[in-house]
């Protein structure tokens, strides 16, 4: 069989695979540091010349901050793209690493080789799992299996300012029939997953001013109104006895999970007591009647993130406030309307404010959730191709947290992608130490192997 001999190939050339991610891993593409553009220009240069020899028509596309690297390869079949980013978080604080980060080596570990150094499993490690699959299968063949686009950022990790401007210039040249991302992980660090759910966010700041000073809690207290009371009963209000959330029509767009996807999130088995544990808590706190995986994947959620009002600090000093201020955000699912609910928030806090406070809101991050459709054949495809090399079944997840790449695609190209990575949750993305297990780089271009496989044929 023809995919046999690639994954042959692999095996045979994964020390060469390791040696070629750890010189792309001593470039140090910080991109949010003006210090190291010129090393977020090496990186990407180091990309051009990688693909081309893939045979990839590679450029490196100059922005107003760090460049875009785009290949394009031409084949029979679907169009494939496959996005990653080249750049890296820094590395504060150094003396916390236990070797130089841009140094990167394997060590032996008791849970075996790791591949240790920024940017080894976020994102470079992973960007470079689909470039060695690809690699060997020109190898074995002579070409690729189909027409392939490769797309690399290198602004992920400094939010990403030239990306949308950049893909609405390219969407022609950037609109495939798959797109594929590798960003993410594998579910309790062993099971293959794609992640076809992603919250998404709204953050406010609310400012509550009383008197124009602070006073005297025993001349002004019970006379004056105190801005941390007002504040504090607003904030004990969003949520009910049940665990929703109160702020007016906040669940539309709510939906519940098809039945097919709960059942392979029941099958994960997942243990929400040791979730919990592992942080010294015990008892679920979010909405009655939920699974821990659906308050974390598919539920919206209204958190307080902090407080400041008085005196904070040491000793005590009985003063009434002149302001109180929170900064609370809300994850997002469906097609909740992040501007829609920013509306009804700030409606419900106004109305909650008396006569004597004035109210101000600061409005931070916002973004609607993403969510991919698994009826698309491509979804199901992968998933077995994951199933097979990891003697596990894979599963359809869902991600607490935002990747806001995926909802760009589905915005500028009309794509659905497909999320799928091999982290573990170890590998310390973003701390020192940041490691990629050899069994997640080797397993991880093998994996893309077989994707290939199955999207081609």
């Amino acid at each position: 069989m023809s995919l046999d001999s690639v994954l042959a190939r692999i095996d045979a050339d994964i020390e060469k695979s390791t040696d070629r991610l750890l010189d792309l891993l001593r470039i140090r593409s910080i991109s949010t540091d003006p210090a190291y553009a010129e090393d977020c220009q090496k990186a990407a240069d180091w990309l051009v010349r990688d693909l081309e020899l893939l045979g990839a028509v590679a450029t490196k596309r100059q922005t107003p901050y760090h460049p875009m690297v785009v290949g394009h390869v031409d084949g029979a079949g679907p169009h494939i793209l496959f996005y990653g980013h080249y750049d890296v978080q820094p590395v504060d604080p150094i003396e916390l690493w236990n070797r130089d980060p841009f140094d990167p080596a394997v060590e032996q570990t008791p849970k075996g080789p790791v591949i240790r150094g920024r940017g080894s499993s976020d994102d470079k490690g992973q960007l470079m799992t689909f470039v060695e699959a690809c690699r060997a299968w020109k190898a074995v063949h002579g070409t690729l299996p189909c027409k392939i686009t490769f797309f690399f950022e290198g602004e992920e990790e400094s939010g990403s300012p030239s990306l949308i401007p950049f893909m609405k210039e390219n969407a022609a040249e950037l609109t495939s029939d798959i797109v594929l991302i590798c960003d993410t992980g594998l579910f309790e660090s062993k099971t293959p997953a794609i992640v076809t759910m992603l919250r998404g966010l709204l953050g406010e700041e609310i400012k509550i001013t009383g008197p124009n000073k602070d006073l005297h809690s025993g001349m002004y207290g019970g006379a004056a109104m105190n801005p941390a009371r007002v504040l504090s009963k607003i904030l004990a209000s969003l949520h009910d006895d049940q665990g929703r959330i109160t702020v007016p029509n906040f669940y539309d767009g709510v939906h519940e999970l098809p039945d097919a996807v709960a059942d392979q999130w029941r099958d994960l088995n997942f243990d929400h007591a040791a979730f919990l544990g592992d942080v010294g808590l015990a008892d679920p706190a979010g909405e009655v009647g939920r699974s821990a995986l659906e308050m974390i994947w598919s539920r919206p959620t209204c958190e307080i993130n902090g407080m400041t009002s008085g005196y904070t600090g040491e000793g005590f000093k009985t003063v009434l406030p002149s302001y109180a201020s929170a900064k609370v955000s809300f994850r997002l699912v469906g097609e909740q309307d992040p501007f829609k609910i920013r509306e009804d928030f700030r409606a419900m806090v106004r109305a909650m404010v008396p006569a004597d406070c004035q109210v101000e809101f600061l409005e931070h991050g916002t973004g609607p959730a993403s969510h991919m459709s698994i009826d698309a054949p491509e979804f199901e495809a992968a998933r077995q191709a994951l199933s097979e090399e990891w003697d596990i079944p894979a599963a359809f997840i869902g991600c607490g947290g935002s990747i806001p790449i995926a909802g760009y695609f589905q915005e500028i190209t009309g794509r659905d992608p497909l999320l799928i990575g091999f982290g573990k949750d170890d590998d310390q993305l973003h701390s020192p130490n940041e490691k990629y297990d050899m069994e997640s780089f080797h397993k991880g271009i093998r994996s893309w192997a077989r994707i290939l496989d199955k999207l081609a044929g």
